[in-house]
């Protein structure tokens, strides 16, 4: 195996959903060399269809402030449907996401008021520094939502290597009309998911919380 090839495996294996930020803030220069390398994701026709805006500083804490508070008071617009319904060993790859993180924070399954608190840590971006949140322009559809995904990934893996963390987030897609308010966005642009991230806290053991994939039998199947 070459040394870059043992540099990427480590950096894919390596990146795994972070819930807990140190407050520094990732200097502009770093965030100028991840997005613009994060540019380099594939895309049909290279249309690069995705609208990405990263909220910092006081526009962030505004945010921080006021999306819990709007989130229980019912105050919720999504420009997608969040109606997936998932059964079989899809419904048990979720449990057990699910379960992994209550368990790294010591929260047992039948706490249902300590899960609901973890949950609403979504709409404080868990403390994260920075949060990206990533539009998709009408009237592009689920190719270029696929688009949208590869940059994503694109993206949190540059994160990675920089040694920085992320955490994509559907939940902050439950308030796009807010967030399209606060930022100054196109009604045209619709908000698909949002990405926190900065640097890790190592000392947080929501941290440690690392899920389980599926084999590659499981999951490919090879034919020639």
């Amino acid at each position: 195996m070459s040394k870059q090839a043992e540099v990427f495996d480590d950096i894919v294996t390596s990146r795994h959903s972070l819930r807990a930020f140190l407050p520094r803030a990732v200097d502009e220069d770093t965030l100028n060399t991840v997005f613009s390398v994060a540019q380099r994701a594939p895309s049909n026709c290279n249309s690069q269809p995705w609208v990405v805006h990263v909220v910092s500083g006081e526009k962030l804490e505004t945010l921080r402030a006021e999306m819990p508070g709007r989130f229980v008071a019912g105050n919720i617009s999504m420009d997608f449907p969040y109606d997936g319904v998932y059964h079989g060993v899809y419904k048990e790859r979720q449990y057990g996401a699910a379960q992994s993180l209550y368990d790294s924070v010591g929260i047992s399954r039948e706490d249902k008021a300590k899960r609901n608190e973890q949950f609403m840590r979504n709409f404080t971006f868990f403390d994260a520094p920075h949060v990206a949140f990533l539009f998709l322009p009408e009237p592009f559809g689920l190719r270029e939502a696929a688009d949208l995904g590869m940059y994503a990934q694109t993206l949190m893996l540059t994160l990675t290597a920089h040694g920085l963390g992320s955490c994509p987030q559907t939940a902050l897609g439950f308030q796009a009309d807010y967030v399209r308010e606060q930022l100054g966005i196109e009604a045209s642009n619709k908000l698909v998911f949002g990405i926190s991230f900065g640097y890790p806290d190592p000392d947080d053991p929501v941290n440690n919380c690392v899920t389980d994939r599926a084999t590659v039998a499981q999951a490919v199947a090879f034919h020639s």
